[in-house]
Order: C-alpha cells, then structure tokens, then sequence
C-alpha cells in the first residue's frame, strides 16, 4: 500500500532525486494537472484507483509535503489511446503525442515494466488545492 498522512494518500511523482523535484515543481507552478501510471502498480501495490474529489498529498523524496491536490478525473485507457489533451496536461514539455509515448514508456521500461499498445494506464488529472501541508497533521504518516 502506498504511504498515508492525515488518512490522505500520497502522490509521490516519478523517480526520488531530480525528476521528481522537478514534477513537483511543475505541479506548484500551475503547469502539470495531470500524471499517468499503470494500472499493474495498483493491483502490484494492493490499491484502489483515486476518485474523483480525493485529495492527496504531494510528496518529495523524504515523504514530505509539498502540496494538496484534488483529483478531477480518472480514466483507465490503452497505452495508444491516451490522448494529446491528456499528455499536454501532464506539462512536462512535451512536443507532440509521439513524443510523449516514447518518454513514457522509456521511463516504465526503465523501472521494469515494458509497455506495449495495449498496456492499461490510469490518467489523473488534478488541480492544486494549496502548497504545503494544507492543514493535515505531520504527525500522522502511516502504511
């Protein structure tokens, strides 16, 4: 199961170390409202899919806050049938669609899970509720 603070869980994005500093970046700065995982992590991690207005906390690599935000949309698609609307919210910068699939499943590909046209991935799309901690307790991490 993934991580809990104040009964919320956590949206650790990317890899620790500077990709995920720099997601976390692009989440406070307004640019990325959306990320992508594979739907194979939740039945791997024995998780239930986000819902429309959860709120989870944003984490950086030592599990401390870095914001709130709220879930807005969830769709469960092919790998090839994730669209460039999506793929744009993600504000990582990417060009085209083409471009956005090659870096994605080079990433899963990196952490060990190929991806083919009819791998299943779950996109969220968020909005930012506040930086910081939001008024949940610090004290209440938990698995």
């Amino acid at each position: 199961m993934w991580p809990r603070i104040g009964g919320l869980r956590t949206l650790a994005l990317g890899t620790p170390g500077d990709l995920r500093a720099r997601l976390n970046g692009l989440v406070l700065a307004g640019v990325k409202t959306a990320t992508a995982g594979l739907l194979t992590e939740y039945a791997q991690e024995r998780e239930e899919l986000e819902h429309v207005g959860e709120r989870l906390v944003l984490v950086d690599d030592d599990d401390q806050f870095v914001g709130v935000v709220e879930v807005t949309g969830v769709e469960v698609v092919r790998f090839a049938d994730v669209s460039w609307d999506f793929a744009r919210s993600e504000g990582e910068g990417d060009r085209s669609l083409e471009e956005w699939r090659a870096g994605h499943a080079a990433y899963w590909q990196r952490e060990g899970t190929p991806v083919t046209d009819d791998t299943d991935v779950v996109c969220i799309r968020f909005r930012l509720e506040s930086a910081g901690d939001g008024g949940i307790s610090t004290g209440d991490l938990s698995t």
